[in-house]
């Protein structure tokens, strides 16, 4: 927000954070879990909001009776005495207040050292374009949460995927607001229906990884509302129980100390009933709690703090904050008043009954079942040369299956968000499984990521493989040097358990441990010589540090592919395994996949003509080899019946319905914050949105750029036609958008009808060419027809006006469209917008 803010007043209701290994810790203070909806928890949940008032009254009698102690133990998370989760408060049991935890999300409940149902990436659950499935995703979660004796999710996400190298991306939803905005709601209503809380997060424009603790983002006002607010305020609508703001500042103020974004827009404008957390350690200072900020989460860690040990004080909103009530700088108002909502909130999801509803049983099978059917209904498939999907005859049954994790499997995405499910297959097993007896289905990795232990003639140092450090201890682990016998790409691997540690080879860090998967490897150019080692660690309070450092030489990758190679040519079919690595902390240094797999897929399809390649990607990639190859489907991250679900649509079982949520760049210097350091990453701690609102297909139509594949395309093994739509206006000042749709091929499928509107001959501030303003999915039998309805609401006919600081209509003759993507629009009207 820049400039000064004219509003209208409406009266309202009742880091300097460490590296990021420490700073995953306090998110690694958290673990996974799932299952289905907590009886009883809707009822008080719905009888709370019939009850406002009272809940707002209740919550204020009972803070008037804290003590300036208490109140703070409120205003700041506290480690979970059980060290399972990342945030806990300890209540007020003389006042019948019970304890509070809160657990990572957003894809899964995650807890430290334990499973749970590892759902697929949200990015997934936005590709099915379908509110109903969100709602399921979102019960399984809140149940999951429920019966793991939490009260919280951190979650869900849904910045904006600005950025297509963001590391992060697999954890949001989309380029489009609208499909944002739509996704996160739902879930918020299935989770939070199922009593548990939501936070929506991170709020605002925390839409890239690389020094995401110290960039400010200058973003204009048309901007903030039109792309990055809308799903915040929908989340706000919908009765999110918290938000969490950004590390990144905001037009030159911290977010999580924001007071135009978190009093005036949040509050004032939206009516935000719920509490504001910061990010872990993304506090500012102790004044933030007068500028909007209720509760600090994170505490330095200087490692793992063991069951029974204190946890370590809060860094403003502990004593801090208290030295500054008592003498007078900060009101103890403002401490009253942030405990009040959070209470409020408590009392809303019925934790302050006298016999609180009853947690549930984790309902496994249920969960499976909604993990599976996301799963099958969000993967997109991208290519299908030939109708070479679904695998039928010999192609079915003679298959090459290559790379890594077709045997294990990529489930989900690394950082806060990393689940560990109670079981994944690996899709080698389901595919063996439905080819069936007679089938030969071989494999070959493709691409080796940990290789073999790095020889001990190359380390000096000598390196002790193994354990490095006992229960509870951290420090340095080595310090010395790696030879490396000639020029090329080495995968550097590193393989911790028990712990977490960060290893420095010269200018490259690489972190390992829980929530960056089982090996940490990239590929790095290395030249002949000597290259400076040094290793970091610390071990958890229960478990010793065990560390295994490997490494895959060129020599030894061209041998791999050659391998697989050699498979390819014995098949009918051959299919490729590749994936990209989203973490939190990191963003990808390009669009190419990973490693060797370029080098890998481009080889083998040029082996085999009949090359299929499944990707376990959580955002856009560039495919140098895609013209030689058949069929490309994208998983995305499927969770833990990703295999069963993979297996399902590769033999049509069940019939691909995804839409691509982003579009994929053809090029990397092809898409909008590319070629401009200024967009990003940024200069000098400052990064600049000058693209606008014309992110994601709206860059790509305003430049007349081609990307990859647009936003909103997906294939399907039937084929769709559907009528020029008619177009209404509706007595709320939205548009009825009718269309048939026929499924004029052979098989059962789901249809996804896009609307998309086009810009006001009236208005001159920036507009896109079109941008997307309603969508409906459809199923449909083999030569079915059925006639759907596209609503679209007011909002999305209006633009914000800087100027005026209000949302205005855009008027005059405007075009609207209707089809299967932003690049497959196949009816029009004109609609006369007044």
């Amino acid at each position: 927000m820049t400039g000064k803010t004219r509003i209208p007043r409406v009266r309202r209701g009742r880091t300097s954070p460490r590296a990021f290994t420490l700073a995953v810790v306090g998110t690694l203070l958290a673990g996974t879990t799932v299952a289905a909806a907590a009886p009883g928890a809707a009822d008080a949940a719905d009888a709370a909001d019939a009850a406002n008032v009272q809940y707002t009254s209740r919550a204020a009698e009972l803070v008037a009776q804290m003590t300036l102690d208490e109140k703070i133990s409120f205003v700041h998370w506290a480690l979970d005495p059980d060290r399972q989760n990342v945030g806990y408060l300890p209540g007020v049991p003389r006042l019948g207040i019970p304890e509070l935890r809160a657990a990572d999300g957003p894809n899964g409940i995650r807890l430290v050292g334990r499973t749970a149902t590892a759902l697929p990436a949200p990015v997934a659950l936005a590709s099915t374009f379908d509110d109903t499935m969100a709602d399921s995703y979102g019960k399984v979660m809140g149940r999951d949460g429920r019966a793991l004796n939490q009260d919280m999710v951190l979650g869900p996400m849904m910045n904006n995927i600005r950025v297509p190298h963001g590391g992060r991306n697999y954890e949001t939803f989309s380029e489009d607001p609208l499909v944002s905005s739509r996704t996160a709601v739902a879930q918020i209503k299935g989770i939070q229906g199922a009593g548990l809380m939501t936070t929506a997060k991170h709020f605002a424009a925390n839409n890239q990884e690389n020094n995401r603790f110290s960039v400010n983002a200058t973003v204009d006002e048309q901007t903030l509302r039109e792309i990055e607010f809308p799903a915040f305020e929908a989340s706000s609508k919908a009765g999110a129980a918290s938000f969490m703001c950004a590390y990144n500042g905001l037009n030159g103020k911290p977010s999580c100390g924001n007071d135009e974004l978190l009093n005036n827009v949040l509050r004032t404008q939206w009516g935000f009933q719920g509490w504001v957390m910061s990010d872990w350690l993304a506090t500012p200072g102790t004044d933030a709690i007068t500028k909007g900020l209720d509760q600090e989460m994170g505490v330095e860690l200087p490692g793992d703090i063991p069951p029974g040990e204190p946890s370590p004080p809060a860094k403003f909103f502990g004593d801090a904050l208290k030295q500054a009530v008592l003498n007078g700088t900060i009101p103890e108002s403002a401490v009253t008043r942030s405990a009040e909502r959070i209470v409020n909130q408590m009392d809303k999801f019925g934790l302050l009954l006298a016999t609180p509803a009853p947690r549930p049983e984790r309902d496994k099978a249920g969960a499976q079942a909604v993990s599976r059917k996301v799963a099958e209904n969000g993967a997109v498939l991208l290519r299908n040369e030939g109708q070479a999907l679904p695998l039928a005859g010999d192609a079915g049954k003679s298959i090459a299956v290559i790379g890594p994790t077709a045997v294990d499997p990529k489930v989900t995405g690394l950082g806060s968000a990393h689940v560990v499910p109670d079981s994944a297959a690996a899709p080698l097993d389901t595919i063996k499984a439905r080819a069936g007896a007679g089938a030969t289905v071989t494999y070959e990795t493709g691409e080796e990521t940990f290789g073999t232990q790095i020889p001990a003639a190359n380390l000096s140092p000598a390196f002790n493989q193994g354990v490095q450090l006992q229960p509870g201890q951290a420090g340095a682990l080595y310090d010395g040097t790696l030879t490396v016998p000639a020029d090329g790409e080495y995968r550097i691997a590193v393989r911790a358990t028990g712990g977490y540690a960060t290893v420095q080879l010269g200018s490259h860090t690489i972190e390992a441990g829980q929530v960056y998967g089982k090996v940490s490897s990239p590929l790095l150019k290395l030249t002949k010589g000597t290259h400076k080692l040094t290793i970091s660690g610390f071990a958890m309070s229960a478990t010793p540090l065990s560390l295994e450092l490997g490494w895959v030489t060129p020599e030894a990758a061209d041998a791999t592919i050659a391998k697989a190679v050699e498979a390819a040519k014995k098949a009918r079919t051959a299919i490729v395994f590749a994936y990209d690595d989203g973490t939190e902390g990191v963003d990808r240094p390009n669009l190419s996949l990973p490693g060797t797999q370029d080098k890998l897929i481009s080889a083998v399809a040029d082996a085999n003509p009949n090359t299929i390649v499944v990707l376990n990607t959580g955002s856009s990639v560039l495919m140098p080899w895609l013209s030689k190859t058949r069929a490309v489907l994208d998983m995305w991250y499927p969770g833990q019946a990703g295999a069963e679900a993979t297996a399902a649509l590769l033999y049509g079982d069940v019939n691909p319905s995804g839409k691509l949520t982003q579009s994929f760049p053809a090029a990397e210097n092809q898409h909008a914050v590319a070629g401009d350091p200024n967009r990003y990453p940024g200069v000098d701690n400052q990064q600049q949105y000058t693209e606008g609102i014309h992110v994601g297909y709206r860059w790509f139509d305003k430049e007349n750029v081609k990307p990859l594949f647009p936003f909103g395309h997906g294939l399907s093994y039937t084929s769709f036609t559907q009528s020029a739509p008619t177009v209404v206006r509706t007595n709320t000042g939205g548009l009825k958008v009718t269309v048939t749709v026929r499924n004029s091929g052979q098989r059962a499928g789901q249809e996804v009808v896009q609307a998309y509107l086009g810009a006001s001959p009236n208005v001159t501030a920036p507009q896109a060419k079109k941008k997307l303003v309603g969508y409906t999915k459809v199923s449909l039998a083999a030569g079915e027809s059925k006639t759907v309805t596209v609503n679209v609401d007011r909002r999305q006919l209006q633009f914000w006006d800087a100027a005026a600081d209000c949302w205005k209509t855009g008027t005059g003759n405007r075009l609207l469209q209707t089809g299967s993507s932003s690049a497959d629009l196949r009816g029009s009207a004109t609609v006369n917008v007044v």
